[in-house]
């Protein structure tokens, strides 16, 4: 029987989790399902086949002793997904700049890391906008996440300078559209299409996080919005057994917002089949003994 372990949490109140909706699914194939934190000490990895990174919401807090654990989890006989390779990768959002320069479309950005007010002027300038919002490189569940305008911005400085003072940032301009239209998010489990979501976030609120309080809408992706994703995973450093592109949209035309390889939600409570169409995609994964990672 194999044996599939969830890399969770300790404390998953704040959050929603649909992952439970997996385990039915394992269990018809005879695998047994165990969801473990990642902070558990003195785990004997090697007693697991797949160890499937899920809702690992805190790990932004503790990066070097969460990818310690992924050391250890990649160095014993199990198979870690997605592959430690994709998820060093995908770790800092710099796999943006990958990403652009294989000629993916991405929301526009400034990179800093020694924080000063003259960032936040000089990206007024270079975005020809009003507003931006600055966030760590390193960052999950929208925290320390920061909506700057020009007439906000010396208010908000103290905790701009606090906060980034002594961790890398991005800056990218606001764009109306995700409060206008919001953010798409397009669902791929072993490379092929599962489904896609609407995140709206709620009134005088820019964060799309169902935390949030965002409001997710089951959508149909567009041909465009499929390209872009598939090039986007075609430009991965490796396969990924599940991966979520989220798209804006950025002077009329799609943008990928982010890629999501380590912990995203995938919504399986929205789509009735996706639950069981990940369950395949891992027994795809059984069956070929693995992904093509070139270490």
């Amino acid at each position: 029987m194999p044996q599939v372990v969830f890399l969770s949490t300790d404390n998953l109140e704040a959050f929603f989790v649909y992952d439970e909706l997996l385990i039915p699914y394992f269990n018809e194939l005879g695998w047994s399902v165990t969801t473990l934190s990642w902070h558990e000490k003195n785990v004997d990895w090697n007693q697991f086949d797949y160890v499937v990174v899920r809702s690992t919401w805190d790990y932004q807090h503790h990066a070097d002793t969460f990818a310690g654990v992924l050391e250890i989890i990649d160095k014993s006989s199990a198979t870690l997904l997605n592959p430690l390779k994709l998820i060093k990768w995908n770790f800092e959002k710099y796999y943006l700049k990958d990403l652009e320069a294989a000629g993916l479309p991405v929301v526009d950005t400034c990179w800093g890391s020694e924080f000063s007010p003259q960032h936040i002027e000089d990206a007024f300038a270079n975005f020809a906008t009003d507003e931006v919002v600055v966030k760590p490189t390193l960052s999950a569940n929208a925290d320390n996440t920061y909506r700057v305008s020009k007439a906000s911005s010396m208010e908000l400085m103290s905790s701009l300078i606090n906060t980034f003072s002594s961790r890398s940032y991005m800056i990218q301009p606001f764009l109306p559209t995700i409060v206008e239209e919001g953010e798409y998010s397009l669902f791929y489990f072993g490379g092929i299409y599962s489904h896609s979501i609407l995140k709206v976030p709620k009134s005088g609120d820019f964060r799309v996080q169902e935390e949030h309080g965002g409001r997710l809408l089951t959508v149909d992706a567009s041909d465009e919005q499929q390209d872009i994703a598939q090039r986007a995973l075609a430009a991965m450093p490796t396969e990924a057994l599940y991966a979520r592109v989220d798209l804006v949209r950025q002077r009329d035309k799609w943008a990928i917002m982010e890629l999501e390889l380590i912990e995203p939600s995938l919504y399986f409570n929205l789509d009735a089949a996706s639950p069981e169409r990940f369950v395949k995609a891992l027994c795809e994964v059984a069956r070929c003994d693995g992904f093509n990672v070139d270490n």
